[in-house]
């Protein structure tokens, strides 16, 4: 750009980068971006973090841990949405451990971990079958005064509920209700198509609250036309809650 007599801002620049990215064109992304360093343009966090992101995004996993490597040696100040963007790419490279030392850096530059954080980290952790480790990690969100959404509750439901951890699954249901949240959408979608069934999701239903228990043998046809007509008005996720992995 700056060839052709076209003067840019790093605005400019982030913009265009994400552009491409988003594109998927990642080559010609990693070609503005390197053009920007050269010509001496400072490149601020959230250049790195779409930089980091886009890499993410376009399975180029192994680059973003490299250039995060270099901002560790180059003393740039990290912010937490890039350590985000970063521990969701060691997991999914199979680096865990790195992952989860990520996590436990984000004290040590004086950063805290936000919701964002503690759904990468939960997500995987419960998909791996690591069920004690994020309980653990979830009581320790909860002590450090970051305080669960509707987003992650229902998130850590569905997975449980994949994985058959029905007595698991019914204690973060049991939060959806203290809070006075709703399940979204397709988490009653889920419960429905596995509770409908003969089988041993109907054997374990009563592992949930009462209020869920609407296939149950005992109950009356009342009972579950009333639940179940709570659960198809639970509202979908909203615009605001969802979140691009690169963000904070």
């Amino acid at each position: 750009m700056l060839r052709k007599g076209v003067a840019v801002t790093s605005v400019s620049y982030s913009t265009i980068i994400h552009g491409l990215f988003q594109a998927g064109r990642t080559n010609t992304a990693k070609k503005i971006f390197h053009e920007m360093v050269e010509c001496g343009m400072t490149v601020s966090n959230h250049t790195y973090a779409i930089v980091l992101g886009g890499f993410c995004k376009n399975n180029c996993n192994e680059e973003a841990i490299m250039l995060l490597d270099k901002l560790f040696s180059m003393n740039v100040k990290i912010d937490v949405a890039i350590f985000n963007t970063m521990i969701r790419a060691m997991f999914k490279v199979g680096r865990r451990e790195e992952a989860k030392e990520l996590f436990a850096a984000i004290s040590t530059y004086g950063l805290v971990a936000n919701i964002y954080t503690y759904r990468v980290m939960m997500s995987n952790l419960l998909k791996e079958e690591s069920f004690e480790e994020a309980a653990n990690l979830f009581s320790s969100m909860e002590k450090s005064g970051c305080a669960p959404d509707s987003c992650l509750l229902n998130m850590i439901i569905r997975i449980l509920l994949l994985k058959g951890e029905v007595a698991k699954a019914a204690i973060y249901m049991s939060k959806i209700d203290e809070k006075d949240m709703s399940f979204e959408a397709s988490t009653a979608s889920l419960m429905i198509s596995l509770f409908s069934k003969k089988g041993k999701y109907q054997e374990h239903m009563k592992l949930l609250p009462v209020k869920y228990q609407f296939f149950r043998e005992s109950a009356t046809p009342n009972d579950q036309n009333v639940t179940q007509e709570r659960m198809k008005k639970s509202r979908p996720r909203s615009a605001e809650q969802t979140v691009h992995f690169w963000t904070s």
